[in-house]
């Protein structure tokens, strides 16, 4: 093992990547050496099991597993009592691979991406149990899972009450349980690439809630309880039909020929009666809608431009709304609503710090 004991310059960094090491091969390295890791990198191994001699290298701070065919984490690694990062994406990993007492450990950062769990192991949710001091706590799970089973009440100070970044991405998730509204000091939620249809409005509770990542799901609309967020900084919708349905919405149809004659003759305040035109063309002329841009004069008939504006909903949220301007050029601040004039106003005065984003695409 003296080549591996090389492999890094720090003495609290071992970095046994690309070796092919057996279960067997962690036995050799020194005590010494064993006692002054804190950093353990076993990647691209091809270990199918974690050897029991990892519960030897007892200051272990953080372990890197993955990308092995591990189908098995032995029990020996809940005597590591100092780890508090276990990364060990990309591996044969189900709900039945983790050791009884896994939840033991007191991890702080946990990325179990890329393996065949298909629901949420239950002993990820006791993880938190024995985690009191811990400032932040993240687990990173993107595993395949179809449902995410919580608990319906968690008590304090306990379980999960600490947790401050969710990631969920990837899976085939089909709705967000209300449950996840009972982690008081959730930060970061990240649902993106699952098969979300609703966001259930208990999410409300969130109040620590600062960004929540929803894009490349199956939403059609958002409950309206999500402005009460008042934390919210961004949330991203991209790919959903609701964003979808926006974009094809905004789609811009050159107006006709006969559009532009009746402008034409709107705009420059041109007389017309029924001795000139033909009643049909009258009629039409009567029915031009003046474009809401308080800076524009113009007017349109069937053409519009589908545009939305964000608007400063109380210093908490940007909230869209649709506008039918006559010429996508027409983007200046308006609203068919009379009141809102006044609210594009105040949309300048709000601080930068307080305006939040919607990610659209």
């Amino acid at each position: 093992m003296e080549g591996y004991e090389g492999a890094s310059s720090s003495e609290s960094v071992l970095d046994l990547s690309r070796l092919n090491l057996n279960n067997n091969s962690l036995d050799t390295v020194s005590e010494k050496r064993r006692k002054d890791t804190k950093q353990l990198y076993l990647c691209y191994n091809r270990m199918t099991v974690l050897p029991e001699s990892i519960s030897l290298f007892s200051n272990l701070e953080f372990l890197d597993i993955s990308n092995n065919t591990l189908s098995v984490i032995c029990e020996d690694i809940t005597r590591l009592t100092k780890l508090k990062t276990l990364i060990a994406k990309n591996n044969r990993l189900n709900v039945f691979s983790l050791p009884k007492h896994f939840g033991s450990l007191q991890l702080e950062v946990l990325n179990l991406s890329g393996n065949r769990f298909e629901e949420m192991p239950s002993q990820c949710l006791q993880l938190v149990t024995y985690v009191i001091k811990a400032k932040v706590t993240i687990i990173t799970v993107g595993m395949h899972i179809c449902e995410v089973l919580l608990p319906e009440s968690l008590p304090q100070p306990f379980s999960l009450s600490s947790l401050e970044l969710l990631y969920l991405g990837g899976n085939q998730i089909s709705s967000i349980p209300a449950e996840l509204a009972n982690l008081p000091c959730l930060s970061y939620l990240v649902l993106c690439d699952n098969r979300i249809q609703s966001v259930p409005p208990q999410l409300n509770r969130l109040h620590s809630l600062r960004s929540l990542s929803l894009h490349n799901n199956l939403l059609t609309y958002l409950p309206r309880e999500i402005l009460s967020l008042v934390h919210l900084q961004e949330l991203s919708l991209r790919g959903n039909p609701l964003v979808v349905r926006f974009i094809k919405d905004m789609t811009y149809d050159p107006p006709s020929l006969l559009e532009l004659a009746g402008r034409t003759v709107k705009s420059k305040n041109l007389p017309y009666s029924h001795k000139d035109l033909p009643s049909h063309l009258v009629n039409y002329l009567d029915i031009a809608s003046k474009c809401p841009n308080p800076k524009c004069a113009g007017v349109y008939f069937d053409s519009c431009v589908r545009h939305i504006k964000f608007v400063d909903f109380c210093g908490k949220y940007r909230l869209p709304l649709m506008h039918y301007l006559c010429s996508p050029e027409c983007t200046s601040p308006c609203s068919s609503n009379p009141q809102s004039d006044a609210d594009s106003d105040e949309d300048n005065s709000v601080p930068a710090d307080r305006l939040q984003r919607v990610l659209l695409g």
